[in-house]
């Protein structure tokens, strides 16, 4: 069997490791073509080293650019990696234009997508990773759903029949990593003078938070008033936003510092008291790892975080207040899995592909 993965920004390299070494471990052949949407290091080739995964045998450098010129540009590439490859499944990892891209690519040419993440859903369309979903959802031949709430989505849009519930591959990810790190000091602690669980970690990035210099503005002043050290990972768009609404992120009052490696970012969230995100991985991870999340959003793909109380959802007026909140009653709920989601998918890929 062979499988083309399609990935491009931070998220999906982390989504790709379990399913390459699970790929590795059945002796299956497994291409993986990275578009180039993350081209900065430390959002890019820092997770291929560090979680084990192997080079990609395409790079197509697309990098930044307007939502359809980033898209028409993967799209042109991909078509032409498709065709040379000839793959049985295009597997396309969550919700980004790379996403979208690798799914129109295949099915324009007759090859059956499979969407790792199918059925999330926040409801907003003025999302950009909403429409992602949604038409990557309609056009894939196999819906991989990390939890049953998406498979209801799934099944409110009439897919049931494409869809299997897998579990999620971050979480598979996370455990591992996690296990592994645990009991260590990380390194922002000494950085930043910092002490265990005296600090908050964050991160702010999408178009929603950061397009808008007003609600920025208000979204830096919020973390500012937060009562305990807020440790701000500034992502390359936000410090791009920030400095074209005329906002010095360094002389906030907040801790600013350049993205960390995925295992420093897990250590980092071990030993906070929270993390204030607008980020869906991070939500989870949070809730995985039993730290307490502020999301800067007002709905979240994750609902499961929220429902069992270690997440709330706020504006920026509310970030202060719900960033110092009391921690949440202790729960041994696991509705992403227990860590071998990357086993269900290449399960489902054999199946489908065996039943055709």
């Amino acid at each position: 069997m062979r499988i083309l993965s399609v990935v491009g920004a931070r998220p999906q390299f982390v989504k790709l490791a379990p399913i390459a070494a699970e790929c590795a471990r059945r002796g299956e052949d497994h291409v993986i073509v990275h578009t180039g949407q993350h081209y900065d290091p430390m959002l890019s080739d820092v997770f291929f080293s560090e979680l084990g995964i192997p080079a990609p045998e395409v790079h197509l450098g697309i990098g930044s650019g307007s939502h359809g010129a980033q898209t028409a540009a993967m799209l042109a590439g991909l078509e032409t990696v498709i065709g040379e490859h000839s793959p049985d499944w295009v597997l396309v990892y969550g919700d980004t234009n790379s996403t979208l891209a690798g799914a129109l690519a295949a099915v324009k040419q007759h090859v059956r997508v499979a969407h790792l993440e199918a059925g999330l859903r926040s409801f907003n369309r003025v999302m950009p990773e909403e429409h992602n979903r949604v038409l990557t959802d309609h056009a894939a031949d196999l819906l991989l759903a990390p939890t049953e709430v998406a498979a209801e989505h799934l099944a409110a849009e009439g897919l049931a029949g494409r869809t299997v519930v897998v579990g999620d591959v971050m979480t598979d990810v996370l455990l591992t990593i996690a296990q592994a790190v645990r009991g260590e000091r990380p390194r922002v602690l000494d950085e930043l003078g910092l002490v265990p669980g005296g600090y908050s970690v964050a991160t702010i990035h999408r178009a929603e938070n950061t397009d808008d210099p007003m609600r920025l503005a208000a979204i830096v002043e919020g973390l500012a008033a937060v009562d305990h050290p807020v440790v701000l990972l500034a992502h390359p768009r936000l410090r791009a936003r920030a400095d074209a609404a005329g906002l010095d992120l360094d002389a906030s009052g907040l801790l600013v510092r350049t993205p960390l490696s995925y295992r420093e970012l897990v250590t980092a969230v071990l030993s906070a008291r929270g993390v204030i995100t607008d980020s869906g991985g991070l939500q989870k991870e949070a809730f995985e790892l039993r730290v307490p999340c502020t999301t800067v959003r007002t709905e979240t793909e994750w609902v499961e975080t929220v429902q069992l109380g270690w997440n709330v959802l706020v504006g920026p007026e509310g970030i202060a207040a719900a960033a110092s909140r009391r921690r949440p009653a202790p729960t041994d709920a696991r509705p992403y899995g227990d860590g071998h989601a990357a086993k269900e998918v290449l399960d489902a890929l054999s199946r489908a592909r065996a039943e055709r």
